[in-house]
């Protein structure tokens, strides 16, 4: 067993969040979850302390960093230090950019690279001054291919790969880790508003994994020694065609 760690996770409500929480906690890691849905996350709190686990929700929304404050600011006092952080919450309302959504680009801007650069920036001077900690960051397949209605949506995940790649190359001290999943079973696709590109993500996600897949590399990449660095994972379906 490794040494036991205190993990905040964000959009832990469902899919990938919930999936790493459940995962991490049943190996004997301390869990912070946070989303807006705090219902969900108390539920999820009850489960994993009626498998023995230990787990504290916050309501978090990616985009106030005086969310993020609060929350790290709670965690130090009760756990004296976070050990890693899962920059997980995303959004993804795909359309063709001719569409013009262009409330739902300045959305995905705000969640999947700003709400991932605020997560930063919560823990990363807590963890400089520790002189250790474990940045990961959930991108996307789509950090690494574009297709179609989804120009604005790849976009925010390739800087989230950047920003990741960044942030690894400015320490010698923290962990940084970006973790691609391709189709992953999960809420994502019900966020699309535009008719056309919500029917061919239906037929895209016919081949998914599911979430459990990504806790399981995520609790890899932390429970390797402090001097290995798991920099990037990509976890695809099997029969994935990209």
């Amino acid at each position: 067993m490794s040494e036991m760690k205190v993990v905040l996770i964000t959009g832990a409500s469902s899919g990938i969040g919930e999936a790493v929480a459940l995962e991490l906690s049943k190996a004997g890691h301390t869990v912070i979850v946070g989303a807006r849905r705090t219902e969900r996350l108390q539920d999820l709190v009850s489960r994993i302390e009626a498998s023995g686990g230990i787990a504290r929700a916050h309501r978090l929304d990616v985009t106030s960093r005086d969310d993020f404050a609060r929350v790290v600011s709670a965690t130090l006092e009760e756990f004296g230090r976070i050990d890693a952080i899962v920059n997980n919450a995303g959004v993804m309302p795909l359309s063709p950019l001719n569409a013009l959504k262009v409330s739902e680009w300045d959305q995905m801007v705000d969640v999947n690279i700003k709400g991932v650069l605020s997560g930063i920036a919560a823990v990363l001077p807590v963890m400089e001054a520790r002189g250790s900690g474990h940045i990961i960051n959930v991108a996307s397949i789509g950090a690494h291919r574009v297709s179609p209605t989804a120009a604005v949506y790849c976009a925010t995940k390739y800087a989230v790969w950047a920003i990741s790649d960044g942030l690894r190359q400015e320490t010698d001290r923290l962990r940084v880790t970006v973790v691609s999943p391709g189709v992953v079973t999960s809420e994502l696709a019900e966020t699309i508003s535009d008719e056309s590109a919500r029917e061919a993500m239906r037929e895209y996600r016919r081949t998914a994994i599911d979430p459990n897949a990504i806790g399981r590399a995520i609790r890899y990449a932390i429970e390797q020694p402090p001097e290995v660095d798991v920099s990037e994972i990509i976890v695809r379906p099997t029969a994935s065609p990209h």
